[in-house]
């Protein structure tokens, strides 16, 4: 548990009491995220399965920002720290993991999320130090993630492994999101091809969007990361997001 001014932040196992209230915060997701379905099957479980791996911070008894991060093993074949199916396949792994009693290797962050009236007064760093701390006390010496980066949207035409690349003068990353991670000793390894994949009618794209979704081919999508493809004749929309994969090495 950390106090700073006025804000506190914990593990969820410290604060059981804040379980019911995760959603009570004002976030910027964009409406087609929750449309992915391995986090609609699986992401409401995390704070209930993992309460030791997830951070919450309050300002009095406004709670003010959420962090999930899950463990999962690393070792079997065909399981690498940082999958090419990053966010979607570190999720399953760990409920996988979960149901058949493995030990666990490696732990993955999966969000931070901060209350758009918190935004701007530091407590992403603040909260990613508490994710490293928390994961840290469960024996795990790994921290991945596959980082959403909050600028990548500007530029969606341009591949994740270019964009991740791109740094300021001082050397640091240009993005914002990927330079919180950086200066918290993470390092940016490579990019998550196929992280999240979000499928769907024109119809529902058209709900979820507000775009028409009525030609073929390429729609860029406010706050995606890339374009998504629009087949007509088919009748589908599929958008596969990439991420950037950050790891940080903890040491006791």
């Amino acid at each position: 548990m950390t106090h700073s001014d006025n804000i506190e932040i914990s593990t969820l196992a410290e604060r059981p009491e804040l379980a019911e209230r995760l959603y009570d915060i004002s976030d910027t997701w964009p409406e087609f995220i929750a449309r992915d379905l391995v986090g609609y099957a699986l992401l409401s479980r995390v704070p209930e399965e993992f309460p030791q791996y997830c951070v919450v911070a309050t300002e009095g008894d406004r709670l003010i920002a959420r962090g999930y991060s899950v463990p999962f093993d690393a070792t079997p074949d065909g399981r690498e720290e940082m999958p090419d199916r990053g966010w979607d396949q570190v999720l399953t792994w760990a409920f996988d993991d979960l149901r058949r009693g493995r030990s666990v290797t490696t732990a993955s962050a999966l969000e931070i999320t901060i209350d758009v009236d918190h935004l701007g007064r530091g407590l992403s760093h603040r909260m990613l130090a508490a994710m490293r701390a928390a994961v840290t006390r469960q024996g795990i010496d790994a921290l991945v993630a596959p980082v959403r980066p909050t600028a990548k949207h500007l530029q969606p035409g341009v591949p994740m492994a270019e964009y991740m690349r791109q740094v300021r003068e001082d050397g640091l990353p240009a993005d914002p999101w990927l330079r919180v991670h950086v200066r918290a000793g993470g390092t940016i390894e490579k990019a998550a091809a196929a992280s999240m994949t979000v499928s769907g009618t024109p119809a529902e794209w058209r709900r979820w969007t507000g775009l028409p979704f009525d030609r073929d081919g390429e729609v860029e999508v406010p706050a995606a990361l890339v374009p998504a493809h629009c087949d007509t004749r088919h009748d589908r929309v599929s958008y596969v997001e990439p991420n950037a994969w950050v790891r940080h090495v903890l040491r006791p």
